[in-house]
């Protein structure tokens, strides 16, 4: 009998309840951190009281920000929210990397509103240059100042104003209007700078006591772009500006400031040096926005996350109440206790939305963890070029290069079996950290990009899809869960920090990169690994997506078009994109395998989980066997657009083509399927060597046989998906959910 449908007579071990913390502890890897268990709970008090108070009493309504909202600010300093980011030398209270806290703390508050998420990461989000590039005094000044007192006295608040007034605004980061000049340099005495900025969309903008403004040089004495530290009581202009008339995120403060101030030098972020008279920042502003991006831009595609994952529930309230209260349907009856669910396209939409909601999680707090393991070895690789005197984007690359080549062995070593590699030299280079280093490093600049775009783009299209499930009530204000708020909120989430098409760019650029590459390769094993294990994951068809992805890079890359012109090219974003967008499919159904994997082998640590566990793994399991489907068939319909699209369709005047022996070949198949072959016409109407009625024969590519060949591996690897489908439908309902929402409804 097959696998699923044993589990399907297994009714014990269907899932009886949903999924709480002790499972997504385990999941998400921190099980073993009291200290983010606390914050997530603090945290989960604040989105599923107050701020679930405040949507439900109509704040979203307006655009201003006032006195109800700003009750925003001190719960997010009394429940520890504003403080977790700070490092215990300046008044925190979590030590080490803090990416795995503030991805908690986003998914948690946009489990409610993904407003009173941006309010509280945008504060992050402003001292985030001051954290990753600025100079030691700017640190213990503002990351300190920034942490509430026990004095009552209002912390430091920040906002980060990088977007200008429109042509500019979301179209590039590259392009300033703002500009700094020296207005007195008086010799002996610091500088002091004027600076000029008209911001738009900035968030926090109505109570921000300092901002992090990117400016651009228009002095001759001052070289390039940097960002500088503005502080409301600075001499000039400080205007915060009118507000912006969004439709979504009413529950944070976004203006449109104009600055016209004057700063002592000393506030370029990350300091300067003097050469000849003239300024040079340490940093210019793109080199700061990069280090500061890579890291937030996963924050918000756990936003859309946690939007996919609250839906979960009310949609299963509102299907199985559907028809109550109506007297055809009496308690008891399958009408009356299942409503909607009675039928399979509700369940499988739901089934769907779920996956994808799994599959954003885990790919989003993957991605964070990665970066907690990566940040300690940057600051390593730093150091490293400053003992070493590597100054200066040519020779930091050369550098990495160097390091690449050695990475690039250490993961062969990896490969081998510990017998037969040179085991003295792998512990080596396990231990170095610029290897480290260059590994991570080629993975988050990929996966960054991926979380943001994959979970914000798709992210918003399965949202719109959970509020149809709703039927009218999903476009109402007392929505319960308030999905209308949060459908149309994921569509901002979609353009924070780039839209789609930069993160795309971003993924064209690293998704190629050799070691990546070589990563990718033993991912693949490390999934036709996990399917000999553990075949109801769906890791068997992901692997064969994966390898098919591979063999289309590899091909594009040499491959040109109908008329001799490359495919491989930068500005062939038709090309480059879709392949970015496949990929991104792949990397967030593995992280999804392997948080399943994750729970199978960790969930008996935990005794609350033991008589659940095994319902707990089916499930999860189908649940990624779905998304692994759908990810497969996404990748296998981009990648062969991507081979054939380009290729010139074969014409009967090809020299190699004989059109009487097509045309015999095609009525031998009509006699066999009788109106079976739309390509032809039957021998009785068409003369004798005249061709089909079609512009060319079906076409033939020898070239690409093993194309074909994997192509239809992949088509096989996807028997029992739809089986995996059903079973996590009918675990979904069976499921035993809350009389109520555990927040109010309008």
């Amino acid at each position: 009998m097959n696998n699923f449908m044993k589990d399907q007579s297994m009714q014990s071990e269907i899932l009886k309840t949903l999924p709480g913390d002790d499972v997504r502890q385990i999941m998400w890897r921190y099980a073993d951190r009291y200290d983010l268990q606390m914050l997530v709970q603090s945290t989960r008090s604040v989105a599923r009281g107050l701020v679930a108070r405040l949507v439900a009493n109509g704040a979203r309504s307006s655009h201003e920000w006032n006195e109800k909202k700003a009750q925003l600010l001190q719960a997010f300093d009394e429940a520890g929210i504003t403080a977790a980011f700070m490092d215990p030398e300046y008044g925190g209270y979590i030590q080490g990397p803090k990416n795995l806290v503030l991805a908690l703390i986003a998914f948690e508050l946009s489990w409610v509103d993904a407003g009173a998420a941006t309010c509280s990461m945008a504060g992050n989000l402003a001292l985030e240059p001051i954290h990753e590039r600025g100079t030691p005094e700017q640190k213990a000044y503002y990351m300190s100042k920034a942490v509430p007192k026990q004095d009552g006295k209002p912390p430091l608040r920040g906002a980060f104003a990088l977007t200008e007034p429109i042509p500019y605004v979301g179209v590039e980061t590259s392009t300033l209007s703002g500009r700094v000049s020296i207005a007195k340099w008086n010799e002996g005495e610091e500088p002091i700078l004027k600076v000029e900025k008209r911001g738009r969309f900035i968030t926090n903008m109505g109570f921000a006591n300092f901002v992090t403004a990117a400016v651009d040089s228009n002095d001759p004495r001052i070289k390039g772009s940097c960002i500088v530290i503005i502080e409301e009581n600075d001499p000039g202009t400080f205007y915060r500006g009118t507000p912006a008339k969004k439709l979504v995120h009413q529950l944070s403060s976004t203006r449109d400031p104009i600055f016209n101030v004057e700063v002592p030098a000393s506030r370029i972020v990350g300091g300067y040096k003097i050469k000849d008279g003239v300024i040079v920042p340490n940093y210019n502003h793109s080199e700061i926005i990069e280090a500061v991006f890579k890291r937030t831009r996963v924050t918000v595609g756990l936003m859309t996350a946690a939007k996919l994952l609250s839906a979960v529930e009310p949609i299963i309230r509102y299907h199985r109440q559907r028809f109550r209260g109506s007297h055809t349907s009496q308690p008891g009856t399958p009408k009356y206790e299942l409503g909607l669910q009675q039928k399979q396209d509700a369940l499988h939409r739901l089934v769907d939305i779920w996956a994808t909601g799994e599959a954003a999680a885990s790919l989003g707090f993957a991605t964070a963890r990665l970066f907690d393991e990566l940040d300690p070895l940057e600051r390593a690789k730093i150091q490293h070029f400053e003992k070493n005197n590597i100054v200066g984007p040519r020779a930091q690359a050369k550098a990495m290069a160097n390091i690449t080549k050695t990475a690039l062995e250490f993961l062969q070593l990896s490969q081998q079996p510990p017998e037969t590699r040179d085991q003295q030299k792998y512990d080596a280079l396990k231990a170095d950290p610029l290897v480290q280093f260059a590994i991570l490093d080629a993975q988050a600049n990929v996966l960054c990009p991926a979380t943001k775009l994959w979970n914000t783009g798709h992210g918003a299209n399965m949202m719109r899809e959970a509020v149809s499930l709703m039927g009218g009530y999903g476009i109402t204000e007392d929505c319960p869960g308030f999905l209308g708020f949060k459908w149309i909120d994921s569509q901002l989430e979609a353009t924070y920090e780039g839209p789609e098409a930069v993160q795309r760019r971003q993924l064209s650029l690293t998704m190629t990169n050799e070691l990546f590459l070589a990563l990718f390769q033993t991912w693949i094993k490390e999934m036709r690994e996990i399917a000999s294990r553990e075949p109801n994951t769906g890791a068997c068809p992901l692997a064969t997506a994966m390898q098919l992805w591979l063999w289309t890079v590899k091909y594009i890359e040499n491959a040109k078009d109908a008329y001799g012109q490359p495919l491989f090219q930068s500005n062939r974003q038709g090309v480059l994109f879709p392949l970015a967008d496949a990929l991104c499919w792949l990397l967030a159904s593995r992280a999804q395998i392997l948080d399943c994997i994750e729970l199978k082998e960790k969930g008996n640590q935990n005794p609350a989980l033991a008589e659940a566990l095994p319902g707990l793994v089916k499930f999860f399991s189908s649940l990624a066997f779905v998304q692994a489907a759908a990810a497969a068939g996404e990748v296998g319909k981009i990648c062969a657009e991507l081979v054939f699209g380009y290729k010139p369709h074969q014409t009967w005047a090809d020299t190699d083509v004989c059109p009487t022996k097509v045309s015999v070949e095609i009525d031998t198949l009509e006699s066999l399927l009788p109106q079976g072959c739309q390509l032809a016409i039957s021998s009785k109407t068409r003369k004798p060597g005249e061709p089909p009625p079609k512009s060319g024969p079906c076409t033939n590519f020898p070239d690409l046989d093993s194309f074909i060949a994997l192509r239809l591996r992949l088509d096989h690897c996807l028997s029992n998906s739809r089986l995996a489908k059903e079973f996590a439908a009918s675990a979904i309902a069976k499921v035993s959910i809350p009389e109520a929402l555990d927040y109010p409804a309008m």
